[in-house]
């Protein structure tokens, strides 16, 4: 895990260095920085490394292969034993132990599809001398992120944004982004806060020709959302083959030359992964759950049980306000983008202190996705039910939804006007009635994404998972996850994440997943044969943060402060009035607007960090 930079604009060495400084939590135990000749002037990578595999020296990055092929690598390939074999066998040599010398040999041998043999997350860059040219990847579902910026002849890239803004003073701030953040909470790809900085998105590789300064992305993988894919075994067998892969998934992660340990909350998706790590290893292995003094958000419980029963080494580590103060008013450091799911504070307050016991974690990400955890499947068969009454019905339901004082009925009574259970979906997924306090976007939202939802070869709950595993997964719960824990120098690797568990997950029957509102279907039958089932006989509970009281006591002047009216009318498209009327009400108690003004919070905290 580590933090790459690369270009070929022609900067001096102290802006080198400051690009690289502006990112090194991601990897403080070395930090490189190489150019190499090209025919059109030079090449320049930078790296920050955080030692996982092969801590030797010889392994620090840039590196390079047979003097012809230079890399800047940040990630993990797994199953990189396997490809290194089959290599050698073809007469490849190799001087170290990572996985990094072993990607230049697979992409001597195969060129471009050498990221089809990779199982991993990843975002790296090979400069090939020979033939001129750039070639970088980003894997599969997006877990390893990827800034670029290209104009002609210039190219530049990183694993955060702000190494690309450092020193480049050619940026602007896109307002469509702004108003993408606005809607999702978050900027999706490929889209960036900057005009003139994209993402690569999950799934796709690229080609940067330094002679024409032409640049061609091409997608290599993706999820099965037409549906071609069909698992045909009882569920049973269905079982069997998902714990076989989980155990592998598990098996890869765990190899390390480094402390690992496990994110446990007591929840389905991290118990499994805490249960088949704990099964599979000789020593105990470490968990690690978060405490809140608030009893409504605190879960700590359920994972103390959890690691009892399996008999793990947990530690649970309490939150501490003034640390989750420090954190929010730091926030737009590591995340260098607006980004608002308030989960990321105590996430990087659980990485934080598991860094100091452990360098790699493994989580329980992506579970929900894959296998329909998330609430709003749930609200989905609700929604189905209504759009089987008749349409010229329906508004006497929505009406009577909205006049309920309850914010779910209101979202729910809201997304009874949509026109399909798609667009009702959209709706329930962005939170409903919360936008008229900024001015929505004239550019269709999801368009990117369009595909993954809008047709008939699956049913609806099949379509809503493609598209969060395309939207949700990768724009929020990935960033969240790489940015929390890079911030403090932590791996996070997460068995879900495995494309082949992914693919499988796709190829499930419905009711294999969800049935009878019973969610995560297979995954709890696993889970279930190491931990008691009575463990897990509650509601599922998010991770989140106290914000609605701490917004009205300890944060309050701060929020005042930052979101008086001088500081509203710098944050393009909101509605001022609208805003402190909002911010007004929940200081009354009146509703809780506290998701409202972690966003506008976050915003106006990254348009206060950055100068252009």
């Amino acid at each position: 895990m580590c933090g790459i930079y690369g270009t070929t604009l022609n900067y001096n060495q102290k802006v080198f260095d400051e690009k690289l400084k502006r990112i090194n939590f991601r990897g403080p135990d070395f930090t490189g920085i190489q150019s190499y000749p090209s025919n059109n002037g030079k090449v320049t990578f930078g790296h920050n490394r955080l030692a996982i595999l092969d801590l030797d020296a010889r392994s620090n990055q840039p590196f390079s292969y047979n003097d012809s092929v230079h890399i800047v690598f940040n990630g993990e390939i797994y199953n990189y034993k396997d490809i290194k074999e089959s290599l050698f066998n073809k007469g490849y040599k190799f001087k170290t132990t990572s996985d990094t010398e072993v990607i230049c040999a697979a992409y001597l041998e195969y060129g471009e599809n050498c990221i089809e043999h990779f199982n991993g997350m990843f975002a790296f860059v090979i400069y090939d001398f020979s033939k001129q040219l750039l070639f970088g990847a980003r894997d599969r579902l997006g877990q390893k992120p990827f800034y670029y910026y290209h104009s002609g002849a210039d190219f530049e890239f990183a694993s955060q944004i702000s190494a690309i803004k450092t020193g480049n003073n050619s940026l602007s701030i896109s307002n469509k982004a702004i108003s993408n953040y606005m809607t999702w909470g978050y900027i999706p790809d490929p889209e960036s806060i900057f005009l003139e900085v994209k993402k690569l998105p999950p799934g796709h590789f690229f080609i940067y020709d330094l002679h024409s300064g032409a640049f061609k992305e091409k997608k290599y993988w993706d999820i099965d959302y037409q549906g071609h894919e069909h698992f045909s075994g009882t569920f049973e067998d269905a079982q069997e083959k998902l714990e076989i892969l989980l155990t592998d998934a598990v098996k890869k992660r765990m190899i390390a030359d480094v402390p690992l340990g496990i994110f446990l909350s007591g929840g389905i998706d991290s118990s499994l992964v805490a249960a088949l790590a704990n099964k599979n290893n000789s020593s105990r292995v470490k968990t690690f759950s978060v405490k809140f003094n608030t009893k409504s958000v605190d879960e700590s419980r359920y994972a103390q049980e959890v690691a009892h029963h399996l008999g793990t080494d947990h530690h649970t580590i309490e939150c501490n306000y003034e640390e989750g103060l420090d954190i929010i008013k730091n926030f737009s450091h590591f995340y260098d983008e607006p980004f608002s799911d308030s989960s990321a504070i105590p996430s990087m307050l659980l990485a934080k202190h598991t860094r100091k016991h452990v360098t790699v974690a493994l989580s329980g990400d992506a579970g929900d996705e894959s296998f329909l955890g998330y609430h709003r499947y749930n609200w989905m068969t609700i929604a189905e039910k209504f759009y089987r009454i008749p349409s010229i019905i329906r508004p006497i339901f929505s009406g009577t939804l909205s006049a309920l004082p309850s914010y779910k009925a209101n979202v729910v009574a809201d997304v009874l006007k949509s026109n399909s259970l798609n667009q009702a979906y959209i709706k329930m997924m962005l939170g409903g009635t919360n936008g008229e306090w900024y001015h929505r976007p004239e550019h269709d939202i999801i368009e990117p994404y369009r595909d993954y939802l809008f047709h008939n070869n699956k049913n609806i709950y099949e379509r809503i998972s493609d598209f969060d595993l395309k939207t949700y997964l990768n724009g929020d719960i990935n960033t969240k996850v790489d940015r929390a824990t890079m911030a403090y120098s932590l791996e996070a690797r997460s068995p879900f994440l495995d494309y082949r568990v992914v693919e499988f997950g796709r190829s499930l029957p419905t009711e294999y997943k969800f049935h009878k509102k019973n969610q995560k279907r297979i995954l709890k039958e696993i889970l279930y044969k190491h931990v008691p089932k009575e463990l897990f006989n509650r509601p599922k509970a998010g991770f989140t943060m106290p914000l609605n009281e701490w917004f009205r006591s300890e944060l309050k002047e701060y929020v005042m402060d930052e979101l008086s009216t001088s500081g509203l009318k710098e944050i393009p498209g909101i509605h001022v009035e609208k805003v402190q009327n909002i911010i007004q009400q929940h200081m009354n108690k009146k509703i809780n607007g506290s998701y409202t003004i972690w966003k506008l919070l976050v915003l106006k905290q990254y348009l206060n960090s950055i100068k252009i």
